[in-house]
């Protein structure tokens, strides 16, 4: 059965509950309800957040999404990334955190995001903010800076299925493509230079899940009517047929 845009309540995302309640609400989605979410959405830019596990398929997803609507892509955690690499104070900090799986203190990423977006591509575009908020005070702290979606599509995907997409993932240090050893190999000239991120181990994803399942019901809270459930679980053009769906309603 094809996912659906529909509304969910916050008291519906945790663990097994949070994939049983997917799955009955699939059966259940009417087109009222969906009409709910669309009659939320405001005329004019498009403003998006994407949000899943790590791993979910949220950056995948967002390629698809800039391609064809031409949004302004910011990823916190490339932002992060940026700032590690770069080795500046506040990637250090970060990095910290990082490395244990948790979530980076919003007083470090809230000045990036906001700055992110402050840009003129951001305004007439529209923005695609991917993967961030992933907390009740993240999302106080962008909406009291006035960063407030329409829609927020949530890529659902089994904790099993996450742990594989993420102990097999590699990226190419030289590109910043990122390959996966079982399902999408990097080509015999690039496998040795690829590495693993310091927070792609079975362990620390486990721990990314537990502060991610933690979390995830009340960042949904905070956007009551306006959070569109995705199954993530599949080729990633059928997840993303139902992504356009949802935004070709916005």
């Amino acid at each position: 059965m094809s996912a659906t845009a529909f509304t969910v309540s916050a008291s519906q995302f945790t663990g097994a509950k949070q994939r049983r309640a997917l799955n009955a609400r699939k059966a259940t989605a009417s087109s009222s309800s969906r009409r709910a979410v669309t009659m939320t959405v405001a005329a004019g830019p498009k403003k998006i957040v994407i949000a899943g596990a790590p791993a979910s398929g949220k950056g995948t997803q967002c390629e698809l999404i800039v391609e064809k609507y031409g949004l302004e892509h910011i990823s916190a955690g490339d932002l992060l990334r940026a700032a590690v690499a770069a080795g500046t104070d506040l990637g250090k900090r970060a990095k910290e955190f990082m490395d244990r799986g948790d979530l980076v203190p919003d007083e470090v990423v809230v000045g990036m995001v906001v700055e992110a977006l402050d840009t003129n591509k951001a305004k007439s575009a529209g923005w695609l903010l991917d993967g961030y908020p992933r907390s009740a005070s993240q999302a106080d702290a962008i909406t009291a800076e006035g960063i407030v979606p329409d829609s927020v599509i949530l890529l659902d995907v089994p904790d099993s299925a996450i742990v594989e997409r993420v102990v097999g993932r590699r990226m190419d240090p030289e590109t910043g493509k990122i390959y996966h050893l079982t399902f999408n190999p990097p080509p015999a000239d690039v496998a040795e230079r690829c590495t693993q991120r310091s927070d792609d181990t079975e362990e620390k994803c486990m721990n990314r899940l537990k502060v991610h399942h933690s979390n995830v019901e009340a960042v949904v809270g905070k956007y009551e009517g306006k959070i569109n459930e995705i199954d993530g679980n599949r080729a990633k053009t059928d997840v993303f047929s139902d992504i356009c769906g949802v935004i070709d309603e916005m």
